[in-house]
């Protein structure tokens, strides 16, 4: 399984045998490869905060067990944990579980995330990665206390949250994540990236420091650590919900609880977002038709992340504008001529301020009396 090396300090060139730590198969082949398998996926998301004293060690071990397993996923390690999103085969996921249970006294037990509305097609490599933080802050401070979170709330305790309205609930997802679902009567905090997110929430909070403050996020991660600083910055009443948007959405189906999250939730793999509720609250970046399909622009010189309605996919053949629909369809040597030089730019609609479908939205948007993009 592994390729042979040969020591040239041992005389006699004995081999010996490493294994290799990256994927060394084109993209679109691991894809082709996923897609002809016959035998289910469980698609699977967890993170774990705690201390890693040699990421890269860490990473290079569970490397090679979860390759030997035919797990596919993201995954960052970094000194402050490890944060997951993966595809195991059915028939390997209790060696799954069994393999990141014993890699450290810490993961024992953990609590995964399974995907509400799944196909299994969620990924098709595995790519392990060595990173500065699990989820970039941007916090210097060595005072900070990320073992001091806020207080867990299960399905039900959210749910009964959510009834009063004295507790506010704060997004820490992204914008184009906010877009196509959302808790009921959540705020969303308007920035590009969590590290701004931070100190903007503990700023638009300031003067409500006497209220129950709820934070979350898609499975947990962001909302836990956002819950820490919420805490570092002097508010007291401070909960995040338990899994994030999976595990809710998971539990509260099981336990016939009423589903408070509202339309779909964003996911950061192959599907772009899983179906919670059938309510559909963001609309085609294109046409203002109500929609919550997430996709990329089909020109390999943009491939923006956007909301396009079916209509709009034909008309356009799958591009955010014209211009990228007249680029798409020229011969593949003009279109590499002119993406040569060229910045790509903001990759996420929300983000593109001078884009033309920002310019464009903005138009049906006062027309029907929003202000929020």
């Amino acid at each position: 399984m592994y390729p042979i090396f040969y020591n040239p300090i041992l005389k006699n060139k004995e081999a010996f045998t490493m294994p290799v730590l990256h994927n060394r198969v084109s993209n679109e082949e691991l894809k082709q490869r996923m897609l002809a398998e016959t035998e289910p996926r469980i698609t699977v998301s967890f993170y774990k905060y705690f201390p890693i004293a040699d990421p890269k060690a860490f990473r290079d071990e569970l490397y090679i067990k979860f390759e030997q397993l035919k797990v596919f996923g993201r995954i960052y390690v970094a000194h402050e944990g490890i944060n997951a999103q993966a595809s195991v085969p059915q028939s390997q996921f209790e060696a799954f579980k069994e393999t990141l249970y014993t890699q450290s006294p810490e993961l024992d037990g953990l609590r995964l995330n399974i995907a509400v509305d799944d196909d299994g097609k969620s990924f098709w490599v595995l790519r392990l990665k060595v990173r500065d933080k699990i989820v970039a802050d941007g916090i210097e401070d060595p005072s900070f206390n990320l073992s001091k979170v806020g207080k867990y709330l299960k399905a039900e305790e959210v749910n009964e949250m959510i009834a009063d309205k004295d507790t506010i609930f704060v997004d820490m997802r992204n914008h184009y994540e906010y877009e196509v679902g959302h808790f009921e009567r959540a705020i969303e905090v308007p920035s590009d990236t969590f590290r701004e997110q931070l100190p903007m929430a503990a700023e638009m909070l300031k003067d409500r420091k006497d209220k129950n403050i709820v934070m979350y996020c898609t499975g947990g991660i962001r909302c836990e650590k956002a819950s820490a600083y919420m805490l570092y910055q002097g508010f007291e009443n401070v909960f995040h919900v338990e899994g994030g948007i999976i595990e809710y959405a998971r539990k509260a189906k099981e336990q016939g609880l009423p589903v408070k999250f509202i339309g779909k939730n964003f996911v950061f793999d192959e599907r772009l977002g899983e179906r919670i509720t059938d309510e559909v609250i963001s609309e085609c970046h294109q046409c203002g038709t109500a929609c919550d399909t997430h996709t990329n622009c089909n020109n390999d010189g943009c491939h923006l992340l956007f909301i396009q309605c079916d209509a709009c996919k034909v008309k356009y053949d799958g591009c955010c504008s014209d211009t990228c629909t007249e680029e798409y369809h020229l011969p593949i040597e003009e279109q590499r001529a002119r993406r040569t030089g060229r910045e790509n730019g903001v990759k996420i609609f929300n983000k593109s301020k001078d884009h033309p479908l920002r310019k464009h939205r903005s138009e049906w948007e006062q027309e029907r009396g929003k202000t929020n993009i």
